[in-house]
């Protein structure tokens, strides 16, 4: 009762393809793949240039970067938030 078997896959197609039609459904398609094919350079042209930072290239600036970074203080004031699965009933201070 819980699956679906072939037929409710079939019924269920026919219905998209009557709502969207052939033309529509390719070129959804078509859109699909291209951003799928622009996602993956991006991130293989990321890789490369984490590669070529970690061979060596701009290591002086990456560590006046960390540098600067562990010298630097954000003053706040930490609060705690009330949950609704508190049961003690105490206000955060």
């Amino acid at each position: 009762m819980g699956s679906f078997s072939i037929w409710h896959w079939l019924v269920i197609l026919a219905i998209v393809l009557l709502l969207f039609g052939t033309k529509r459904l390719k070129n959804l398609g078509g859109d699909l793949g291209s951003a799928i094919k622009g996602f993956k350079n991006a991130v293989k042209d990321e890789e490369k240039k984490d590669a070529d930072t970690a061979a060596g290239e701009g290591s002086k600036e990456s560590l006046a970067h960390k540098e600067a970074d562990s010298s630097r203080v954000i003053e706040g004031e930490a609060v705690r938030r009330q949950n609704a699965n508190d049961q003690s009933g105490n206000k955060p201070s």
